[in-house]
């Protein structure tokens, strides 16, 4: 059985939420088992979650059933989930409860908190090893998908289940959004060792999210830079938590202050601190900063998960085998997922990648073999000759500035986006410092603040749209 949760007592507890649902593997087996009565074989089923106990269960009892479900935001802005409806036609759609869904069909059941309607869809052809589907990061529009397989939620949920060292005794605390690979990456790994989830929508700042962590004797903490922002502001380090061992981020590179303020904290306090890289191609975690080089090789994302493998490629996809060297990252492994959906059709497609991702990064590997990212290779421009990383003309920016800022642009120009426009002047003289062009080449656009996604990443796209 997936996970081995057959292995699992019965009467174990999967999860808890802040609203005090608890979870056991036996609901989570029994819904399955009603899964399976009320469903074709192998119907695709949209399942819109949101950040409790419910939405474990039916993501849980979806796989164990051999259903295939798309995973994504209970909060999915209407024009985006129309759009892929149109596009996927999925046979059901599980929503919380009280979503109107009923234009899309008739209400066929309801269990743990969500509503699981029939749509009349007709089935779809899908591969055999096609086990769940995830919105690809930073999407706002697309009806891309990430096709993963059974194989990657179990090499994923060993490879993270190891490097982290998780116990059946962990409790980890969860406010990644479910449909985040990262947060998925979170259940499977810990359902793996057995140990129990501890889930939240609550927001940082609400007192509720505090008392259920210190209440339920959280272990761990795993955020996105943002996350790590928010607790930065809220005086963490002065806070007791005799029981929280661990903490982990991903989701993006951490300023440097900031990163060495909890690397320093968790060092002088007996906790961990892990910083991790990955994508929804590579089933979340593919590399790792072991703990003891949190401080000296801060901003590394580290050496390669257990079982993986990392590699440097040149222009022409060759693979760079010195070190120190820079080139496109690439990963392989187990956890590497079949490819991407566009359509319907292409969920019967088999694995196009065969373990092998070129990330489409551009890291640094210093001389002990330690991984640096540089940027994403769409993020570069040439202008006046120069070639122009976007993520380090925003490293330089955020060095000086006191608001957010965000780069895009084109060969012939690049554009600062700024939510204080009193700073602007200063981001356009830092830039055209630090990169040699002239100042017709740079432009500053103001904005009330920066679109992101639920991670907190910035949504290029949509400001390269505007």
């Amino acid at each position: 059985m997936l996970l081995d949760i057959d292995r699992l007592p019965s009467s174990m507890t999967v999860a808890i939420d802040s609203c005090g649902n608890r979870l056991s593997i036996a609901e989570v087996t029994a819904l399955a088992d009603k899964m399976r009565e009320l469903l074709p074989p192998r119907s695709l089923l949209f399942l819109l979650t949101a950040n409790n106990a419910g939405g474990i269960a039916w993501i849980l009892a979806s796989l164990l059933s051999g259903n295939v479900p798309l995973i994504l935001n209970a909060h999915t802005e209407d024009s985006l989930l129309e759009n892929l409806i149109s596009t996927y036609q999925p046979q059901f759609i599980c929503t919380p409860a009280g979503m109107a869904m009923n234009q899309h069909g008739s209400p066929l059941a309801g269990d743990f908190g969500y509503d699981l309607v029939a749509t009349g869809a007709p089935a779809a052809m899908m591969h055999q090893e096609l086990s769940h589907l995830l919105p690809t990061s930073g999407s706002t529009g697309s009806p891309k998908l990430v096709r993963h397989m059974y194989s990657n939620i179990e090499a994923a949920a060993l490879n993270i289940s190891t490097f982290f060292g998780i116990k059946s005794s962990d409790r980890p605390l969860m406010v990644l959004p479910l449909h985040y690979t990262m947060g998925l990456s979170m259940v499977f790994s810990h359902l793996k060792a057995g140990a129990t989830i501890l889930i939240t929508d609550a927001k940082m700042t609400d007192p509720v999210f505090w008392r259920f962590m210190k209440e339920q004797e959280a272990t761990s903490f795993t955020g996105v830079p943002f996350s790590f922002d928010v607790l930065d502001k809220m005086r963490f380090y002065r806070m007791k938590l005799p029981h929280l061992t661990l903490l982990t981020q991903g989701g993006g590179k951490m300023p440097e202050a900031l990163n060495l303020r909890f690397a320093e904290y968790c060092r002088d306090n007996g906790k961990q601190w892990i910083a991790t890289y990955g994508q929804s191609e590579g089933t979340a975690r593919m590399a790792w900063l072991p703990p003891e080089y949190a401080i000296s090789k801060m901003g590394s994302i580290g050496i390669a998960v257990p079982n993986g493998r990392l590699s440097l490629r040149d222009a022409d996809g060759k693979e760079i085998t010195e070190s120190p060297a820079t080139g496109e990252m690439c990963y392989e492994g187990r956890n590497v997922t079949m490819g991407y959906a566009r359509c319907r059709e292409d969920l019967a497609k088999g694995d196009e990648r065969h373990g092998f991702l070129p990330t489409g990064d551009i890291a640094y590997r210093d001389a002990d073999g330690f991984y640096f990212i540089k940027g994403r290779m769409g993020r570069f421009l040439k202008l006046y000759g120069n070639r122009v990383g976007l993520d380090e003309c925003e490293q330089i920016l955020r060095g000086c500035l006191s608001c957010e800022c965000a780069c895009t642009g084109n060969d012939t120009l690049l554009i600062i986006h700024l939510t204080d426009a009193a700073q602007a002047e200063m981001a356009k003289e830092t830039l055209m410092n630090a990169i040699h062009v002239p100042a017709t080449a740079i432009e500053t656009r103001i904005c009330d603040a920066l679109p992101k996604n639920e991670a907190g990443k910035i949504l290029y796209s949509k400001l390269e749209n505007d």
